[in-house]
């Protein structure tokens, strides 16, 4: 990110007469690194999925880092409650001010439920995804297929 001030920069004495007058612009560089919070406990997808598996459920939302490159959510779109899916189909979608985006399943599984309270609260995808902001939950047909997932690890070097 880069800043550029331009100003005129006046100096008073002590008897607050003018003292120096300058003019100069200032040019500030500043790099900025963004600490994504990405859960060991968790498994994720290069869509910017993740899961946590909870034992023959699982639960399932978009990344800490998904949500800051969407934006402010304001709804999120769940028409598959009670449809039995395949890994890679669209669940849903995802609104943000300014763009929508797909919802994949990480993994086989029957939609079990939708977190009914984003309805009023999408805003908990962008401020808790991981907690308050989880999307739907799951039955696992196939717990073998979380193998094919990315760790913590290898999802943070997909995202750099």
């Amino acid at each position: 990110m880069s800043v550029f001030i331009t100003g005129v920069f006046i100096f008073l004495n002590t008897t607050h007469s003018i003292n120096k007058i300058y003019s100069c612009t200032l040019f500030i560089t500043s790099k900025f690194q963004t600490v994504m919070n990405i859960p060991e406990n968790l498994y994720y997808t290069a869509e910017h999925e993740w899961i946590r598996i909870e034992g023959e459920t699982a639960f399932v939302g978009i990344t800490d880092y998904a949500q800051s490159e969407l934006g402010e959510i304001v709804f999120i779109d769940i028409t598959s409650v009670g449809e039995t899916l395949k890994a890679g189909d669209i669940f849903g979608s995802i609104e943000a001010v300014k763009t929508v985006s797909d919802l994949f399943l990480p993994v086989d599984a029957s939609v079990v439920e939708f977190n009914e309270e984003l309805n009023d609260h999408p805003e908990w995808v962008n401020d808790d995804p991981y907690g308050q902001g989880w999307i739907i939950k799951i039955s696992v047909a196939d717990a073998s297929q979380i193998a094919n997932l990315l760790s913590a690890e290898k999802y943070q070097a997909l995202i750099g």
